[in-house]
């Protein structure tokens, strides 16, 4: 009797997918922008310009320390004007104290001048992502250039013309190029803050 001898093979073949998760990335943005309204001594609106500003590390980290602080006050804002006489550059660097590419408005040695103090943002209640303070304005002095302007808050701001104390936390510049005001003008400012 012959033995067969058997054999049994088998393949067997295992496929699996790992994937990655998808995930969700959030991404927000702030934008800051500026309305201007130039009205002359008779009330006739001479121009109107706005513009989209820098806010700058100074303001971005002043922002998220003031958000999630227990114990956070604001202190201003206040509004300035940039004059053109020295004008070279707005940077996410610069600082209230070192601003190297812009001197604020309001002094003789930067026109226009203004009737003083810096104007104070007043924000109502933020809605849809975006905060927008009342109209602030100029009451202007003097003839002058003016290239646009700045936001500075937070402790240390002063109302006071010239101060380099506080956050400097935004600037921006016309969309529209320079604007000449005169004396006797009123320059309306609205700015408006924005989550995007």
């Amino acid at each position: 009797m012959s033995e067969v001898e058997r054999m049994n093979t088998k393949d067997i073949v295992d496929a699996s997918i790992i994937r990655a998760p998808a995930g969700q990335v959030e991404k927000v943005g702030l934008k800051g922008t500026f309305y201007y309204k130039c009205i002359d001594k008779d009330g006739n609106v001479r121009w109107e310009d706005m513009n989209h500003n820098t806010v700058v590390f100074t303001g971005r980290n002043d922002m998220l320390d003031s958000a999630l602080s227990t114990a956070s006050a604001l202190v201003g804002p206040f509004l300035g004007i940039i004059g053109a006489t020295s004008f070279s550059a707005i940077a996410t660097a610069d600082t209230m104290a070192t601003h190297g590419g812009w001197l604020e408005a309001g002094t003789a040695a930067e026109l226009p001048t203004y009737t003083v103090p810096r104007p104070t943002l007043s924000f109502g209640a933020a809605a849809n992502g975006a905060k927008t303070a009342t109209t602030a304005a100029f009451a202007i002095t003097s003839t002058g250039t003016v290239k646009g302007s700045f936001v500075v808050l937070g402790a240390g701001a002063s109302s006071t013309v010239g101060s380099t104390s506080g956050v400097l936390f935004s600037a921006g510049l016309f969309s529209g190029g320079d604007k000449i005001v005169a004396t006797g003008d009123t320059l309306q400012v609205v700015y408006s803050v924005t989550f995007s």
